[in-house]
């Protein structure tokens, strides 16, 4: 296998705010990995709202760590060197990683920790690996947060929830839980744009909503069942919004929650009530990411790709993440046509 070239493309971004304007492109040197890091030739990685969200100052000051910074965590790529202390991997797997809140995703090579490093079956594209570790594990905690405990469609989610409503049912996060949510045998409504309603129902939902209409603002079941979970993937949605549609015992899941919404669950908790919502927090996982990339393998789980674009146009890619409106995942490509 070639050396690594001791410089690469990237892209990266020197302060907050500029959206995709603000990233640069810039040659800099190829990064060394350290103890438990393995380097990578990157072949995808894919974009999500967190990664621009970083860029607009939404969690300063904690992050990024400092200026200038390579974003996009979510990646695929080929080992072509080890840290100290790896000795799980070797230079040539084909692999899926996340390095969050690091980062180094917008580059022809990145360093990633071990620990969060699984093997990309060959089955599984390089597109469809660097899809995984954020959007479609955000899904699958989601779930597991709303009492799922298995995905096998059998008898074992007994207890768990039976009819869910998962929104923003079209994007990254919301295709993979509808997908997830059929493997466990749930009863699925979900809420997506006029255009993408046909998308979601062949992703296996039993009704789909236009959340534009009054029936899909009110999130109201066409069949009249009230969720048992909510797979809440959409911003802006009010607590109160819930409460007509929601089981007397409930829970909502929310990745994207506000400060108000923090503070809700934790008045929820407080009070013992049966409808509740819950702020979720990505924490990555080797065993979960293991688990999709299999279910990948076997067909059992589709990676949806909006949009494909080469490092060269990176910035288009950003813009249009942050855009809104992509059916799936925006992916950039390492070895593309320029």
């Amino acid at each position: 296998m070639a050396a690594p070239k001791k410089t690469m493309r990237a892209f990266q971004y020197d302060k907050y705010g500029g959206g995709a304007e603000g990233l640069k492109p810039v040659e800099v040197p190829v990064p060394s990995p350290k103890k438990g890091e393995v380097l990578l030739k990157l072949e995808a990685a894919s974009i999500n709202p967190i990664d621009w969200k970083i860029q607009k100052g939404m969690v300063r000051p904690f992050l990024p760590w400092k200026f200038p910074f390579i974003p996009v965590g979510d990646m695929s790529g080929e080992v072509v060197e080890l840290g100290s202390g790896v000795t799980d991997l070797k230079p040539g797997d084909k692999v899926i990683s996340i390095s969050f809140p690091t980062g180094g995703g917008l580059a022809e090579y990145a360093v990633a920790p071990a620990s969060l490093t699984v093997a990309r079956p060959p089955e599984v594209s390089a597109a469809e690996g660097a899809s995984l570790p954020t959007a479609a594990s955000t899904a699958l905690q989601q779930l597991k947060a709303a009492g799922v405990r298995s995905f096998d469609g059998g008898s074992s989610n007994a207890g768990g929830p039976k009819n869910v409503l998962v929104t923003a049912a079209s994007g990254g996060v919301g295709h993979y839980a509808v997908q997830l949510a059929k493997l466990a045998g749930l009863h699925v409504t979900a809420t997506c744009g006029a255009r993408n309603l046909g998308f979601v129902a062949g992703l296996g939902a039993d009704e789909v909503l236009d959340y534009k209409t009054p029936e899909g603002a009110a999130m109201r079941s066409p069949s009249g069942a009230r969720y048992d979970a909510v797979i809440h993937c959409a911003t802006g949605t009010p607590w109160p919004a819930f409460a007509p549609v929601l089981a007397e015992k409930a829970i909502v899941v929310d990745v994207t929650p506000g400060v108000a919404a923090a503070a809700r669950s934790f008045l929820q908790k407080v009070t013992l009530a049966k409808q509740r919502l819950v702020p979720l927090v990505l924490i990555p996982k080797k065993e979960e990411m293991e688990w999709l990339a299999e279910m990948t393998r076997q067909g059992k789980l589709k990676t949806v790709i909006d949009s494909r674009f080469p490092l060269s146009r990176a910035r288009e890619a950003w813009a249009k993440s942050i855009e809104g409106h992509a059916t799936g995942k925006i992916v950039v490509e390492m070895g593309g046509e320029e």
